[in-house]
C-alpha cells in the first residue's frame, strides 16, 4: 500500500498562480544583484516536476511564452514520476544531475523501509548530512552540466524553467549557481532557495508500506531533512565553491569556463538595465 505524507496547504503567496499539479513554481524575477540591478521577471523560473500538470497548469505555463524547460531528474526520477508534459513550442532539455545508481538501495530504504533501517541510516543526523555531501558533490562534480546550461542561458534559451523532483536540490542548486553568474547577493540567493521550504511547496513524499507506523511521527522526523531545505545545505554548496576554487569568480571562469562575453551575455538577458 502507498501512503502519501502531503505538505499541502493554501497557497498563502496570492502574486503566485495556485497549480494544482506542479509544486514549488516561482519566478525569480526582482532578487537583488550587488551591483543594484534586478533579475528581470517573466525570465527564469523554478518548480518541481511537470509530470503531474493538469490541463490548466499546463495552460498557464504555456502562457508564459517560455524558451526552454530544464529538467535535472535522471531516468529513474522518470520512470517513477513520468516525462514532462508536453507544452507547444518549447524545448525540453533533459540534464541529469545525479546518476540513476547513485543512492538507488538508499532511496528503495527511504520509500520502503521499515522503522529499524530508517533509524540506522537517517537518525542521529546522518538525513542532513546526507544532504549536504549531496549539494556539495553536485557543486564539485557537475560543472559541465551547469556550464551547458548557464550557455544555453545566454545564447537564447529564455525564458526558461529550471526543474528536478521537488524542485528544491538539483534545480534549486542550478538556479543558485545562475544567480551567482548573474551576480545576485548570496543572502537573496538563500531567501529565495528558503522558500521550497514552506509547507504548500514541499514535494509529496509516498511510502510504500504496510506497517502501522509507516507514517508515524518518528518517520516523518527521520525522513524530514531529506525533503527540506535548510541554509546549511546551501551553505556546504558556497563552502565547496570557496574550497575547491578559492571564491565565486575562479568557479565561474575556471569551473565552469565561462568567458566575459558569455557572462555579459547572461546578463543582458537575465537583469534589467
Amino acid at each position: 500500500m502507498t501512503q502519501q505524507i502531503s505538505h499541502a496547504s493554501p497557497n498563502p503567496d496570492h502574486t503566485e498562480p495556485a497549480l494544482t499539479g506542479v509544486r514549488n513554481f516561482r519566478d525569480v524575477g526582482g532578487l537583488p544583484t550587488a551591483d543594484g540591478r534586478q533579475v528581470r521577471p517573466g525570465v527564469l523560473f523554478r518548480s518541481g516536476h511537470l509530470a503531474h500538470a493538469t490541463a490548466d497548469d499546463a495552460a498557464f505555463l504555456a502562457s508564459l511564452g517560455l524558451h526552454t524547460v530544464f529538467d535535472f531528474r535522471n531516468a529513474a526520477d522518470i520512470k517513477v514520476e513520468g516525462p514532462d508534459v508536453a507544452l507547444p513550442g518549447v524545448r525540453n532539455v533533459n540534464i541529469p544531475l545525479t546518476d540513476p545508481a547513485d543512492g538507488a538501495e538508499f532511496w528503495a530504504m527511504v520509500h520502503h523501509g521499515d522503522l529499524d533501517e530508517l533509524r540506522a541510516a537517517l537518525d542521529q543526523g546522518q538525513a542532513a548530512g546526507r544532504m549536504i555531501a549531496s549539494y556539495r558533490t553536485i557543486i564539485t562534480t557537475r560543472t559541465a552540466e551547469h556550464a551547458r546550461v548557464l550557455t544555453a542561458l545566454a545564447a537564447e534559451s529564455v525564458p526558461a524553467l529550471m526543474h528536478c523532483a521537488a524542485g528544491k536540490d538539483r534545480a534549486g542548486l542550478s538556479i543558485a549557481v545562475t544567480l551567482l553568474a548573474v551576480g545576485v547577493t548570496p543572502e537573496a540567493i538563500e531567501a529565495d532557495y528558503l522558500k521550497s521550504a514552506a509547507a504548500h511547496r514541499r514535494y509529496k513524499v509516498r511510502r510504500h508500506s504496510d506497517a502501522a507506523d509507516a507514517m508515524s511521527p518518528e518517520v516523518l522526523e527521520l525522513i524530514g531533512p531529506l525533503f527540506d531545505a535548510r541554509a546549511s545545505y546551501l551553505a556546504a554548496a558556497f563552502e565547496a565553491i570557496e574550497a575547491t576554487w578559492g571564491g565565486t569568480e575562479r568557479y565561474l571562469t575556471e569551473g565552469l569556463g565561462l568567458t566575459p562575453e558569455v557572462r555579459e551575455r547572461l546578463r543582458a538577458r537575465l537583469l534589467t538595465d
